[in-house]
């Protein structure tokens, strides 16, 4: 058979390109994986200043994440290590938190908290912040400038993303087209290497995306892929079991490959041929629902709310896709490449993409409301945004598939084709129908099986033609040879007028090819849609952190250090302020006086002011209560209303010198 496809020039070529070019700018436009985990808060918060060092930095997240050894690190200002290394789970209920402890004897600075880890639905997080000591300083440490899942690593790793979903939708969707739709495709060549290259398509990305999972969630390095170390790590995470299942699963389905290219599409007893297609499709269902279900099991449906539910109705999904998209592939690869595709194959497949189509609506609603979850975050956040342009396209595309089931009617319309014995029920009685019905009159173009037999036709005409000339003993071989090959043009050639004589098929093929251009940005955009955080998340995140207001350190008393000298005998020191709860409205006042041996000392008088510059309030006195060496105290210290307020504490040492020192904190 002869490959036929659109001139160049073409407004369906035109098309093609214009769904390349797109195609490439969702790729290249798509930002590093920020998946459904996010942080939501950190103890000390972003820009704090506390008085004192903190035994550990916690951060809290909104998904359950992996932590590794090093996925926490503290930087003092000269750029070293402040942690001791030690990540704690500080998991509770429902709130995910993680800490890592902290050196002690950490001198006053501005400290870095880098993090970088992996959400429960595989894609990797990072970030970082400051915070301070006593008060900010300059920092030496440079923070990194990609993202996790960034860069080199990151583009091949989404390509290997978006090949693997194309190729599971061609192999499963190529697979029951045949059973479903033609059975007698599993012996046409062009269908056979369409199923075969997608599975060759996902074994490929996905040996490739094991490769690269370490660099991915990593280091972002390249050479790494082939750590043998890194490999090793890759596969004892969830994200790592779920890709080496698909490769095994992937081994099975090629056996059943084999058997629908081979001992299927040899069957000639009707009997035999329906038992081992309903034995293909019952197997070929449960390992095409086993694939899908490493996508499930790893990704967005197996975190959130109600993965129960989800991760079933992700696999359906899947299913659907497959079944629609893939399909629709082999149908086009046969409307170009097998001309001798039956009407009544189209009309199975046509029925098939609206069941798909159904429960890919039903699917998507659930999926949609469970990603989102607002209105707001339809709108407001990337997914959502994402998402709308994903409906969009899906209603293009069930546009274009309603003017496709248009053209597929008319092509079973008896007016327009005589009609053939059939019968409605399985594929191989339809087939044997088809095949009664070859020896009537048809019209060029009009019948399946007519153009089948026009082209075994002209298939065999090469071989009578060489043999004609080696029984002429005046024609030399290569003479032989030239002929046949004019001859097999000319039947080509004649087999092509036919084809394109046919308005309905040809109609019909630009629909299918217009629609197939719109899949492929339709599948690009959900790629980057599982990649990306769903909006219910980053709302959430959100809200999060806004709840937190300005407070300096949550969730503990404000703690601040200041050191004075009042110039007199035993005039140097430290005062050591506690507020707590360090928010509005009543506080308890703790002030501990030292000296710089940290021994308690005591000083006859102590005075507190707060005050308020931004809202002109204050300031407001407190005058403590002393309550033993070096300890004084006051209660129900008022706070009037959040912001960033200045703590004077004025200290005697003697009865003539004494000193104000003060230092400015944010209260909740």
């Amino acid at each position: 058979m002869t490959t036929t496809a659109p001139r160049l020039g073409t407004a369906l070529a035109r098309l093609l390109i214009l769904a390349a070019a797109l195609l490439g700018a969702l790729l290249a436009g798509a930002a590093p994986a920020s998946a459904h985990a996010a942080l939501t808060g950190s103890d000390p918060k972003d820009g704090a200043v506390v008085a004192s060092a903190p035994k550990e930095v916690n951060l809290t997240f909104s998904e359950q994440v992996a932590m590794s050894a090093d996925s926490i690190r503290v930087l003092d200002p000269a750029g070293r290590r402040a942690d001791t290394g030690e990540i704690r789970d500080l998991c509770s209920g429902s709130v995910v938190r993680y800490g890592v402890g902290l050196r002690a004897g950490l001198p006053d600075g501005t400290y870095t908290v880098a993090w970088q880890t992996v959400s429960a639905d595989s894609h990797p997080i990072s970030g970082a912040f400051t915070f301070s000591i006593g008060a900010p300083s300059t920092t030496s440490v440079a923070l990194p400038d990609r993202s996790a899942g960034g860069g080199l690593v990151g583009t091949l790793y989404g390509i290997a993303r978006y090949v693997s979903y194309a190729g599971f939708a061609i192999l499963v969707g190529g697979g029951a087209f045949v059973l479903a739709c033609w059975p007698r495709g599993a012996s046409v060549r062009p269908v056979q290497q369409t199923v075969v290259r997608g599975w060759l398509t996902l074994t490929g990305a996905t040996l490739v995306m094991l490769l690269l999972r370490n660099p991915y969630t990593g280091s972002g390095e390249l050479s790494d892929a082939f750590d043998l170390a890194g490999l090793k790590a890759v596969l004892e995470t969830k994200t790592g079991a779920a890709l080496t299942s698909r490769l095994l699963l992937l081994g099975a389905a090629a056996l059943f490959v084999a058997v629908l290219f081979g001992a299927y599409a040899r069957r000639t007893d009707p009997k035999e041929k329906k038992d081992l297609a309903f034995g293909l499709g019952i197997g070929g269902t449960v390992v095409a629902a086993g694939i899908a279900g490493t996508w499930a099991l790893a990704e967005h449906a197996s975190t959130g709310i109600q993965p129960g539910v989800a991760m079933p109705v992700d696999i359906l999904h899947l299913l659907a896709v497959a079944a629609w998209l893939g399909g629709l592939t082999v149908l086009l690869v046969s409307l170009y490449r097998a001309p001798g595709i039956p009407r009544t194959a189209v009309e199975r497949f046509s029925k098939v993409a609206f069941g798909s189509v159904a429960v890919l609506v039903a699917t998507g609603i659930y999926q949609s409301w469970r990603q989102v979850g607002s209105w707001s975050a339809l709108t407001g956040t990337r997914y959502g945004q994402l998402l709308l342009v994903k409906i969009g396209l899906m209603c293009v595309l069930v546009g274009i598939a309603w003017i496709s089931r248009r053209w597929t009617r008319r092509l079973a319309d008896p007016t327009t084709a005589e009609a053939e014995p059939e019968t409605e029920g399985s594929g191989e009685a339809g087939e044997a129908g088809e095949a009664e019905g070859a020896g009537e009159p048809r019209k060029p173009g009009k019948d399946g099986e007519a153009e089948e037999a026009e082209e075994a036709e002209g298939e065999a005409a090469p071989e009578e033609a060489v043999e004609e000339t080696a029984d002429a003993p005046a024609v030399a071989p290569e003479r032989a040879a030239q002929l046949a090959r004019q001859q097999a043009a000319v039947a080509t050639a004649r087999r092509k007028r036919e084809r394109d004589a046919d308005p309905e098929r040809a109609g019909l093929r630009r629909s299918v090819l217009t629609e197939a251009a719109v899949a492929v940005v339709l599948l690009a955009v959900t790629t980057v849609l599982t990649s990306t955080e769903p909006g219910r998340t980053e709302e959430e995140a959100g809200q999060g952190t806004a709840a937190a207001g300005p407070a300096a350190v949550p969730d503990r008393p404000v703690d601040i250090r200041l050191p004075f000298d009042t110039g007199g005998v035993e005039g140097k020191g430290v005062v050591r302020l506690s507020l707590d709860p360090g928010r509005t409205g009543a506080n308890a006042l703790h002030i501990f006086v030292e000296r710089p041996n940290g021994k308690p000392l005591d000083v006859p008088e102590i005075k507190v002011a707060l005050t308020l510059e931004a809202k002109d309030v204050g300031p407001l006195p407190v005058a403590p209560d002393r309550i033993q060496t070096g300890h004084w105290s006051a209660s129900g210290v008022q706070i009037p209303m959040p912001g960033e307020w200045r703590i004077q504490v004025t200290v005697r040492t003697s009865e003539i010198d004494q000193t104000t020192i003060d230092k400015n904190v944010k209260i909740g």
